[in-house]
């Protein structure tokens, strides 16, 4: 009787992890929808603060961005350059950081080094 709760929650997860995998290998409208929205800079206002763009359009942006690459730290950095860039992340692993002002200009504070991968 004991187990019946846990059992229901643990379908529960496996269902909803299942949904969210068939989701995302889809890739709905609405994903497509939102990447677009983000890839054109989002709705900020002249002189208002860039929103924060979701992390399922920077983990997209930057597979492909990082797709050459060791994906550990490649991830790593352009996931923390793409949020703070407002989802401006160069379009492919060889492409010019120049599509991406923001992304080009970021430099580590230690070496001067730019940053973003």
């Amino acid at each position: 009787m004991k187990l019946l709760p846990v059992t229901l929650v643990l379908l529960a997860l496996f269902l909803f992890a299942s949904y969210q995998d068939l989701a995302v290998a889809a890739g709905s409208r609405l994903a497509d929808e939102q990447l677009f929205f983000w890839s054109c800079g989002g709705l900020a206002a002249e002189g208002a603060a860039a929103a924060v763009p979701p992390d399922s359009v920077c983990d997209g942006k930057c597979r492909k961005r990082c797709s050459q690459k060791v994906a550990g730290r490649c991830m790593g950095l352009c996931m923390m350059c793409c949020g703070k860039c407002a989802g401006c992340v160069p379009s492919g692993p060889t492409a010019s950081k120049d599509e991406c002002s923001c992304y080009r200009d970021m430099k580590s504070p230690k070496s001067g080094r730019p940053k973003c991968p």
